[in-house]
């Protein structure tokens, strides 16, 4: 994982890649297949079995073009206006009007890496057989995927109703040769310019494509992959820095034996905590306070209850991961083709995926605050066993890290604001048609956020216990979390007098975001789950 702040949204480099190419067919894409492609640039091809079943729903759409009954997205208009009846010789421009008028986003541009995964997203739906579009339309965005070409979506425009309308109408109005996109090198330019470069036809768009192309959930459900991934590495992470600071803070790792564990068969919690005693394993630091001479019982629950915590958002995270899943193989579009008719369905509603992204959410800031409480411990001389106040060189000449904490303190209580679930709201739409929506999107936009804070809670711990560590000296910390010190070693400097730290703050973001921190702890340890 690379770090991906949501502010600015156009700050991450574009990156396109021919070494991988990811077919995309009528069963589901995998999370793997759908990183490789939003954030490792690989190319996209279009299966054999893709192309015969949107033939074949593409045929039941041409026979109801003639039809005299109305059929929703084909001979009609859309939303509130889907009793107007379209006349055949219009029904061009009604999917050409349909993508210009939802192209309607505003602020500044998201992140090249979620529009490419909305893409691939949209594609693997159009693959199913169950949207009715021609195989060119499909092929379109193969081409565009594996091309670098990458339309201009903005941040402010979905509300999670029909789906994510607005981003994908602007990824449809760049396939049609209109709008702005960015090219493989990250420029700017106009789409149809673009196109031409790449050698791809501008799409002129026949019944119900234009309503196929923007009507489904694939920008919440790109974000929830991406934002599962990192979670899932950052949730390891999380227990290397506890580990850390359960040591440095001459803590007890007696509670996270298994046989206590078990009491409580959370199977997230015994992940944690089975973690924890590996990365605690040799620690000549544990050792040293194994003795009668220590009188403590218990830690503070930011130690003790480790595996409780960091257990539950392994178990909301599973969940999320099942959600993706079952998105994932899902054909989102209104209507769809089944069995040679098209229906109207609201299988577009973006429910399933804003709960679990709000849910997400929560778990980040509650992981957050139990790191920061950690992290806060270490530089109270009431509280951090002898170290001395903030860790500093010369406390009151220095400041240690002082304010390093505030930093984790301000992160964490962004956090907590961003924590309010966003799938609790709903503003209706559409002349009262589109009368209960998800704002799905919004809890994707700030779990990405959410993400990034946590990056750097983590890091900031990381750093802390670190400095405790060495300030434990001559005892030795365990061969694994010695790793993960030693590797933050070769980018900043240990304890001594207050040198400038957000710079060194940065080093440790990096460290994380990136796993090599992990990586260090796991070369020792082995794989932590």
């Amino acid at each position: 994982m690379s770090l991906r702040p949501l502010l600015p949204l156009s700050s991450v480099s574009p990156t396109v890649s021919a070494s991988r190419t990811v077919a995309v067919g009528v069963g589901p894409l995998t999370p793997g297949e759908v990183l490789a492609v939003a954030r490792d640039g690989a190319g996209v091809e279009l299966s054999a079995d893709a192309v015969d079943a949107a033939a074949a729903s593409r045929t039941v759409v041409e026979a109801l073009a003639q039809d005299v009954e109305p059929h929703y997205g084909v001979s009609t208009g859309f939303g509130a206006l889907a009793t107007r009846h379209i006349p055949v010789e219009r029904r061009t421009q009604l999917q050409r009007s349909l993508v210009r008028s939802h192209a309607a986003g505003s602020g500044p541009e998201v992140e090249r890496e979620v529009v490419r995964a909305l893409m691939l997203l949209r594609l693997s739906t159009l693959a199913t057989g169950r949207t009715g579009i021609r195989p060119v339309t499909a092929r379109a965005y193969a081409a565009m995927l594996t091309s670098g070409i990458t339309p201009v979506v903005r941040e402010y425009g979905s509300s999670g109703c029909s789906g994510d309308l607005a981003p994908l109408a602007h990824c449809a109005l760049a396939a049609m040769g209109e709008g702005e996109v960015r090219d493989a090198t990250g420029t700017l330019l106009p789409a149809a310019e673009a196109l031409a470069a790449a050698g791809i036809e501008p799409l002129v768009l026949a019944e119900k494509e234009g309503l196929a192309l923007i009507n489904g959930t694939d920008g919440m459900l790109g974000m929830l992959v991406l934002a599962c991934h990192d979670l899932r590495q950052l949730l390891r992470t999380a227990d290397v820095a506890a580990a850390m600071s359960v040591e440095a803070l001459l803590g007890t790792d007696a509670v996270f034996a298994a046989d206590l564990q078990v009491l409580r068969p959370h199977p997230g919690q015994a992940v944690s905590a089975a973690n924890l005693r590996t990365l605690l394993a040799g620690s000549a630091i544990m050792e040293s306070h194994r003795n009668p001479g220590c009188t403590r019982v218990q830690d503070a629950y930011s130690l003790r209850c480790a595996p409780q915590v960091h257990g539950a958002v392994r178990d909301t995270l599973a969940h999320a991961e099942a959600v993706a899943a079952r998105e994932l193989a899902a054909a989102v579009d209104n209507p769809v083709v089944v069995d040679g008719r098209v229906e109207s369905n609201g299988n577009f509603h973006g429910a399933p995926l804003g709960y679990v992204l709000d849910f997400l959410a929560i778990a980040v800031a509650d992981l957050a605050s139990m790191s920061e409480r950690r992290t806060d411990r270490f530089l109270d001389v009431a509280r951090n066993n002898g170290l001395p106040a903030f860790l500093a060189d010369d406390p009151g000449v220095d400041s240690g890290h002082m304010i390093a904490q505030y930093t984790q303190a301000g992160i964490v209580s962004e956090l907590k604001r961003l924590a309010v679930p966003a799938s609790v709201d709903s503003i209706p739409s559409s002349a009262m048609q589109e009368d209960h929506v998800s704002m799905g999107w919004s809890a994707a936009r700030k779990l990405r956020r959410a993400i990034d804070g946590l990056t750097r809670v983590i890091a900031i711990e990381l750093l802390t216990a670190a400095r405790a560590l060495d300030l434990r000296a001559p005892l030795a910390p365990a061969p694994a979390t010695a790793a993960v010190h030693d590797e933050l070693r070769v980018h900043v400097d240990g304890p001594g007098p207050d040198r400038y730290l957000s710079p060194e703050i940065e080093a440790a973001v990096r460290l994380v975001a990136s796993g090599a921190a992990l990586r260090a702890a796991e070369s020792v340890a082995g794989p932590l789950r």
